[in-house]
């Protein structure tokens, strides 16, 4: 029977290849709007609290944040009442798939990356660190749609939004509050929630992200969620390649995408970041042995 040789994206890659090598860092008495400052300025989810000599303490996430809006705590509130810890950590020499194993058990989105025995983290890796290196991968790969454009070409089998996406969306009308929201988000651990018109066709969303620039506007956690949701809604076609659909939220910079079936206005399911970084495949049918194995 032949041995049937099939591409993994990941295999052999590791954790150096696609951390990110600034860690945004705050004291652990460092108030709660800075943290907020901070996730927004450097567009990342989560910001490690550390001691006087930078050791990771606790991570203070945008879902901490959240939680503290929805408590009723004041934004000068220290950033050790709210975070969450120890933080999770992996060496640079370390595999992708083994921080990925990690990070899929413990229910995390982030690893931090220190050298074994040091004390201060030299990187971290999260889900669109990992995706954003999987659409380079595809992008330069000899069998990719841009390589394969040449006459006498064979195109590969282009995976699909329908295959990737997750098949359940979860939504809050206009008129409900930012508290039922975040009650709602709370629940379920999505990072967004589609808000649909009376019409009951989408209106918007809300992300973790707009709810924490509410609290540290001050916003009532009874507003309205049509006041801060993003619109319109960002959706792609089921039967569109993932590639493409990967390098619209990167362009985008959203970490979830919509997916429609026939009009936009039909939606079907969701595709997140950490969805595509789960998978741990390529684009294409090219990449299957990651697949079979996770």
């Amino acid at each position: 029977m032949p041995v049937i040789d099939y591409r993994e994206v990941l295999k052999g890659l590791l954790v150096q290849e696609g951390m990110r090598r600034q860690v945004i860092h705050l004291s652990q008495e460092a108030p709660l709007e800075q943290a907020i400052r901070c996730t927004i300025k450097y567009k990342v989810n989560a910001i490690l609290i550390t001691d006087e000599h930078q050791a990771g303490l606790g991570v203070v996430s945008k879902t901490d944040l959240m939680g503290a809006y929805y408590a009723g705590l004041p934004l000068s509130t220290p950033c050790s009442a709210v975070m969450m810890g120890p933080p999770l950590f992996c060496q640079p020499q370390d595999t992708l798939d083994f921080a990925l194993d990690v990070m899929r058990t413990q229910k995390v989105h982030r690893l931090y990356v220190r050298e074994d025995g040091a004390p201060r983290a030299v990187g971290v890796l999260a889900y669109p660190d990992i995706v954003g290196l999987l659409y380079r991968y595809c992008h330069r790969c000899e069998r990719s749609l841009r390589t394969l454009a040449a006459p006498g070409k064979t195109l590969p089998d282009q995976l699909r939004l329908r295959e990737v996406m997750t098949a359940e969306i979860y939504a809050h009308q206009e008129e409900d509050s930012l508290q039922e929201v975040m009650e709602g988000l709370a629940a379920y651990r999505f990072g967004a929630v589609l808000i649909k018109a009376a019409t009951g066709l989408p209106a918007g969303v809300v992300s973790k992200t707009d709810l924490i620039l509410a609290y540290k506007h001050g916003l009532p956690p009874d507003t309205r969620a049509q006041s801060i949701m993003s619109a319109p809604v960002q959706a792609g076609d089921a039967s569109a390649p993932v590639v493409e659909a990967l390098k619209t939220m990167i362009f985008w910079d959203v970490h979830r995408l919509f997916v429609y079936q026939d009009s936009p206005q039909n939606l079907v399911g969701v595709l997140s970041l950490s969805d595509v970084a789960r998978f741990r495949s390529g684009t294409c049918r090219a990449c299957l042995a990651s697949r079979i194995i996770s």
